[in-house]
């Protein structure tokens, strides 16, 4: 009776151990790594980001600690769009939008833009005949100016194709590049029907001269993903089987920049099934690379490589690439800089961004992170049915005083 006893305390004993273990360690290594963290934020940062006290932080101020530490010289105001004069001023039923970059050629600016004219019907009539979109039936216009206010347009730089073309519905959207005395534009192509399951593609023309001729690619030079299924046979964009990547239905806006050796296409991509997030629209954007301007172009496996945006405005700087990021997406209305052309991060935040906007590439990019923006042209919604092209400017702001308050 008496062994019997024995091994039942033992078993009580090793029970009593095993349902007790040691205290727990983890939760007070927990609490000394927070308290190292809390002793890491200096008295500088508290007194810049107006903190109470360090003991107690919201979950905003442990977000400021994270801020990168750059100035203000990413931060920029801009001016309301003002009009322009001569025949890029409004005309009645008449669209004029999305405008290229400007380059200076011959001692006068040269621009292009997408041109097409009447109302817009939508798409529920004869999609056949009808215009769907203010960007549909277009023609690719070119204008030139001394001043960059008072221009005269100088015709059709490049023509919708023929019909059964990849292009022959519209082409628009355009960009310029210029490399080693060549001109190269990249424009958004529609080949009919024009449904709201069409994929746009991406197509290219090149000249010896500004004022053309132009010789445009025989194929796109890019096109959507090919790995979404839409559902059904209905024409309705957002009832998928499977959305695919990030431009599995389109691919707009594009612009290509030669950079480290070879050409960098940025461009917009929408989704099959695109949805409204928190942010907006679900629009990203991506990048496809070349040897050489005509191609062929790769999209990069880093794909997408934003989380928002819409219009592409990409320009070189400091041996990396900046990006004016606008209108959908979380990360909206904000300037966003890559080392590597790729990986972009956020350099300020910005409101009232001009639309499609048309850098001045004329300009020297370099000499501050935004001096590109410090002119350019954009568009605005005249009504529905009319666009016209304007221009802007914009300033930095670097400090905010009352009415005679001297500034810092």
């Amino acid at each position: 009776m008496k062994n019997v006893l024995s091994i039942i305390y033992l078993i009580s004993l090793i029970l009593i151990v095993c349902c007790n273990p040691s205290p727990d360690t983890s939760k007070e290594s927990n609490n000394n790594s927070y308290k190292e963290r809390v002793e890491e934020i200096s008295e500088e940062q508290i007194d810049h980001l107006g903190i109470t006290n360090k003991k107690y932080l919201s979950a905003a101020s442990k977000r400021a600690l994270k801020w990168p530490a750059i100035g203000n010289e990413w931060f920029i105001e801009f001016s309301k769009p003002e009009p322009l004069k001569g025949d890029l001023a409004y005309e009645s039923g008449v669209v004029r939008r999305d405008p290229s970059a400007m380059i200076m050629e011959n001692g006068k600016y040269y621009v292009w833009y997408s041109k097409s004219l009447g109302p817009t019907q939508g798409f529920g009539g004869d999609i056949d005949n009808d215009k769907v979109f203010p960007w549909d039936r277009c023609d690719i216009w070119y204008a030139t100016s001394e001043d960059g206010i008072n221009w005269k347009e100088e015709g059709i730089a490049v023509a919708r194709g023929e019909d059964g073309e990849y292009d022959d519905r519209s082409v628009f959207t355009v960009e310029i590049m210029k490399f080693e005395d060549k001109y190269y534009l990249c424009y958004q192509t529609v080949k009919s029907p024009y449904t709201v399951r069409v994929k746009n593609q991406v197509g290219l023309a090149w000249a010896d001269s500004p004022d053309g001729p132009w010789i445009k690619s025989k194929e796109p030079i890019l096109s959507p993903a090919d790995n979404g299924v839409w559902k059904g046979e209905e024409q309705n964009r957002f009832l998928v089987e499977k959305k695919g990547d990030f431009d599995s239905h389109k691919v707009h806006d594009p612009c290509i920049l030669p950079y480290r050796g070879k050409f960098y296409l940025y461009y917009k991509g929408e989704q099959m099934g695109e949805q409204i997030t928190f942010g907006g629209r679900q629009i990203r954007h991506g990048v496809a690379i070349a040897d050489h301007p005509e191609g062929p172009y790769v999209k990069s496996p880093y794909n997408p490589i934003s989380n928002s945006g819409h219009e592409i405005c990409v320009w070189p700087y400091n041996g990396g690439i900046a990006s004016l990021i606008t209108t959908d997406g979380p990360e909206k209305n904000t300037i966003q800089w890559a080392p590597d052309g790729i990986n972009f991060e956020i350099m300020s935040s910005i409101k009232d961004a001009p639309h499609a906007i048309g850098l001045n590439r004329a300009v020297d990019n370099e000499i501050e992170p935004t001096s590109i923006l410090r002119l350019g042209l954009t568009h605005v919604y005249n009504n529905p049915d009319e666009q016209s092209i304007m221009r802007f400017t914009s300033r930095r702001r670097t400090s905010h005083t009352a009415k005679g308050e001297a500034s810092e």
